[in-house]
């Protein structure tokens, strides 16, 4: 459990009630990644919704080799990694980890000696079957958070192809 008044703090939580703050503060941890070290993989399950209280963290996708053509390719390809956004203090991550199937869509690596909070998110979703109002007001603000993440990877994406004459 961390303090209440830890997420208090954070825009992401401003505007719920005090029991509902407490009730994050119940399924949260504070955890510590060190600079380089990944927080989960894209294709993984995912466990946690995270901020981040300190430090920050390269959200990325696993890319064929520049010059490979394959739409899908094989699992011993080499690959190379694309950073589509970077999260900093008071930013959520992990999204997905609250919409089915509840797998990474990205890579997230810690780019400096990170304190994140995670918040269990099995335990998030059943409190959202218990308060659909809560439950409502969380999703929107992960859908947002999930609309920024796209868009950056839209601007990714435009930069690569312009620096890519195919």
């Amino acid at each position: 459990m961390v303090s209440p008044e830890l997420l208090r703090r954070y825009k992401f939580f401003a505007g719920l009630s005090n029991d509902q703050i407490i009730s994050l503060a119940q399924l949260a941890e504070e955890i510590t990644a060190e600079p380089g070290s990944y927080l989960f993989y894209e294709g993984g399950g995912l466990t946690s919704l995270y901020l981040v209280l300190e430090g920050r963290v390269a959200i990325s996708l696993s890319l064929p080799e520049v010059g490979s053509r394959a739409i899908i390719p094989p699992p011993t390809a080499k690959k190379r990694e694309v950073t589509v956004s970077m999260v900093g203090v008071g930013e959520i991550f992990a999204w997905s980890s609250l919409v089915p199937p509840y797998q990474a869509t990205s890579n997230a690596r810690a780019l400096t000696r990170c304190r994140v909070v995670a918040l269990s998110a099995a335990e998030l979703r059943q409190r959202f079957d218990r308060d659909t109002q809560f439950g409502y007001q969380m999703l929107l603000r992960v859908a947002q958070i999930a609309r920024d993440r796209l868009q950056d990877l839209h601007y990714e994406s435009l930069a690569n192809v312009v620096g890519d004459p195919l």
